[in-house]
């Protein structure tokens, strides 16, 4: 068997899944999902534009930046960044996102699907004024599918051990990399160091 093309093959291949990965899956948040939720300080989005192309977006603030406003509802402030807009032009041609949520220390991660929508009424947006510094808009989220993921794929990839950690040396600076990419792709020419100054500028100032 080569290319899988069918539900058939797949599960030929796999099998069924074990009962406990069917009947873990919540239609809301209970108070471990929720708690998780309070210690993440970092959470990936997922999103699709009206064509169904994909796109992930990192996110993260102190633990907690994701608001728990009741069992089925969150809210994810969203801070000034680069205008790109991915996922929130996604957003609104269509509502379906997933999230992933880390935390710091644990192998297991939150997986939240469900639809989105934008706002910004002030009211929301004061809930982070705790930060000190207001979002631009809010991600209300509405949570139809919720469970904890077992620990494998971090235990495997040793993401939180110090050891597996590179030299940072090693890779080059973002600044150097866009410098790179730009000229690559007939961009107007800028040096690394206007590039590194650009990037360091705008963590600076956005936060």
């Amino acid at each position: 068997m080569a290319k899988i093309e069918t539900l058939d093959q797949l599960r030929t291949i796999y099998g069924d899944p074990l009962e406990i990965a069917l009947q873990k899956q919540l239609s809301a948040l209970d108070k471990h999902c929720r708690r998780f939720i309070e210690l993440s300080p970092f959470a990936v989005i997922s999103s699709a534009d009206g064509k169904g192309s994909a796109d992930v977006s990192p996110r993260g603030d102190g633990p907690g930046f994701v608001h728990v406003l009741d069992d089925n509802t969150l809210l994810m402030p969203d801070r000034p960044g680069n205008r790109r807009l991915d996922t929130l032009t996604n957003i609104l041609v269509n509502p379906q996102v997933g999230l992933l949520f880390f935390v710091p220390g644990m192998n297991e991660t939150l997986r939240i699907n469900g639809t989105a929508e934008l706002d910004d009424d002030p009211e929301l947006l004061n809930l982070f004024a705790h930060t000190g510094k207001l979002p631009i808009s809010v991600i209300k989220i509405t949570v139809e599918e919720a469970f904890l993921h077992c620990a494998k794929s971090l235990m495997r990839s040793r993401l939180w051990q110090v050891d597996a950690q590179i030299n940072r040396k090693s890779f080059p600076t973002l600044g150097a990399i866009i410098k790179d990419q730009l000229s690559i792709e007939g961009g107007e020419e800028v040096s690394q160091e206007e590039s590194d100054a650009h990037f360091a500028k705008s963590i600076a100032e956005r936060g």
